[in-house]
């Protein structure tokens, strides 16, 4: 009894798996078109509580199918590199060993990728993971599955996960089933063990067949032989339910007793809850009367949350609480029950596309108020449509903006609704940072040939010049001679006695204005 008994009675293929036979069959239907090529839709994604043989079931089914397994879990480095090279090769280059040697198909076979956990990315510690497990659902080479405890919780991640991935959902093994697999486990290790107990650990265990060996584990190397009091030292399990158990409680149980609890161990706020009771009211009234009652029991506990954020008194979150858990399900009077599945908040959906341009419209606001003295807010509330109309009809103001505030290519971009890389950006920037102008290369002076060299040897006088003549003016100030000068030029002498050339080469034209760059106050 040395090894976990976890580990040790593992299902070893899909015939062995407990409580999900339907689950079984559609792994193996997708397992089965790989031997034709990679299908439509690349990876599965394996949904359910812990402890009920999703990891199992991966496992098994690359043993049936004869694959190797590459697998990454929540003890692993997760980042985007990290699953890059390791997951992500996988499915590219088609297989390698266990040793990380790269191997044809032909040769190693294929190999299941298998990233445990999917919804438990958080963080810097994973930063990055989430584009890369989306180029790893629609572009691998091989099988690929995902194994998540909250299905909700890596859809709010992607969106891919839901429309390019086949979803599997495991459901609990009953307690018969799990109180079969303990027998089993007691016989074959020779446990003497009373019925009795054996149901205990079944129901406490709550459909976690994990937790029931590790349980039956425990108390045989206690006890040696175990009893149903010896059972009865085990305390319960404090399951987390997800919003879907809440709405399946308040929509088509309709008992607001289990959705007073079921709201208890749902790890949410109360305005998240709100919000899905906003979106799935509609679908889930029959009758206008239902639906009456329904907005009118959300709309009081939105008062008494609204309430709560205004005055902080909590003591109204009893009445939300209940107004939401207990008074829709006795506001539906219909007995019409509906299939359908319960729909995910629009609301947080577009929040959550919306998230960068919000974060990048609120950095540009907070550069525009820095400029203009006011806060981010009232240049968002107030002076956002101006700044926009006129960065988007005036060049001048594009280069005064992008040149004072600071703003960023992607900033002015999403300002005036053009792509960062757009005509109108580009210039903008070429404008405000001019390139400095390049310096023409130095190039060295051509070297003057003596006269030896040139055949000119021969001595020859020089002329000197004789300096020019100079006259004084009435005023002190001293001119050229008119002698002296060329025959084109000729002596001007105006009213105070002084002389002006008349040559149309002394006429010079005026430089033209400097331009000056404006700023915001020029406008």
């Amino acid at each position: 009894m040395a090894d976990d008994w976890t580990e040790k009675y593992r299902p070893q293929s899909l015939n062995d798996i407990v409580g999900n036979p339907s689950a079984a069959a559609t792994m193996r239907q997708w397992a089965e078109q790989w031997n034709r090529g990679a299908p439509p839709k690349r990876a599965l994604v394996l949904m359910g509580t812990p402890g009920i043989g999703k990891t199992s079931s991966a496992e098994a089914l690359a043993r049936d199918m004869g694959w190797g397994i590459v697998e990454m879990n929540a003890s692993d480095q997760r980042t985007g590199e990290a699953i890059r090279n390791v997951a992500l090769r996988a499915s590219y280059f088609n297989t390698f060993d266990d040793d990380g040697n790269f191997m044809s198909v032909k040769d190693g076979g294929m190999k299941l990728v298998v990233l445990d956990e999917a919804d438990s990315l958080f963080g810097n510690a994973d930063r990055g993971a989430m584009p890369v497990i989306n180029e790893l659902i629609k572009c691998a080479r091989q099988p690929v599955i995902l194994i998540v405890n909250d299905f909700y919780e890596l859809s709010r991640k992607s969106s891919a996960v839901k429309t390019e991935t086949v979803q599997i959902s495991f459901r609990k093994p009953t307690a018969s089933a799990v109180q079969n697999v303990l027998a089993k486990i007691c016989r074959a290790e020779g446990v003497d063990i009373d019925p009795l107990a054996i149901s205990k650990i079944a129901e406490n265990a709550n459909g976690d067949l994990r937790a029931a060996i590790r349980d039956l584990e425990s108390l045989a190397y206690g006890y040696g032989s175990v009893t149903s009091e010896d059972a009865s030292v085990l305390t319960g399990r404090v399951v987390r339910k997800d919003m879907y158990a809440l709405m399946d409680a308040v929509f088509r149980k309709k008992d607001p007793q289990l959705a007073f609890h079921t709201y208890n161990e749902v790890d949410e706020d109360p305005g998240t809850v709100a919000l899905w009771m906003e979106e799935n009211i509609p679908y889930e009234c029959h009758s206008t009367g239902d639906l009456v009652r329904c907005c009118e029991r959300l709309s009081r506990a939105d008062v008494y949350l609204g309430r709560i954020m205004k005055r902080q008194n909590y003591g109204f979150m009893s009445y939300a609480r209940d107004m939401m858990t207990s008074g829709i399900p006795e506001a539906l009077h219909s007995k019409k029950v509906t299939c359908d599945r319960f729909r995910f908040p629009q609301y947080l959906m577009k929040m959550s596309r919306s998230k960068s341009s919000r974060s990048l419209r609120r950095s540009l606001c907070q550069k525009l108020g820095y400029l203009t003295h006011n806060s981010g807010s009232r240049i968002q509330n107030d002076c956002y449509d101006f700044y926009r109309t006129m960065a988007m009809s005036d060049p001048e103001f594009r280069v005064m903006l992008v040149r004072d505030a600071g703003l960023e290519p992607e900033e002015l971009g999403f300002l005036i609704d053009q792509k960062m890389d757009s005509k109108q950006v580009k210039q903008a920037f070429e404008e405000a940072f001019p390139k400095e102008e390049k310096e023409p290369k130095k190039t060295s002076p051509r070297k003057k040939a003596s006269k030896k060299e040139q055949g000119l040897d021969f001595a020859v006088p020089e002329k000197k010049e004789e300096p020019a003549a100079k006259t004084q003016t009435s005023v002190g100030k001293t001119v050229p001679d008119p002698e002296v000068r060329g025959p084109s030029e000729k002596a001007v002498t105006d009213d105070k006695g002084s002389m002006k050339a008349d040559d149309a080469s002394a006429k010079t034209t005026p430089a033209p204005p400097k331009k000056t760059q404006k700023s915001l106050f020029d406008f």
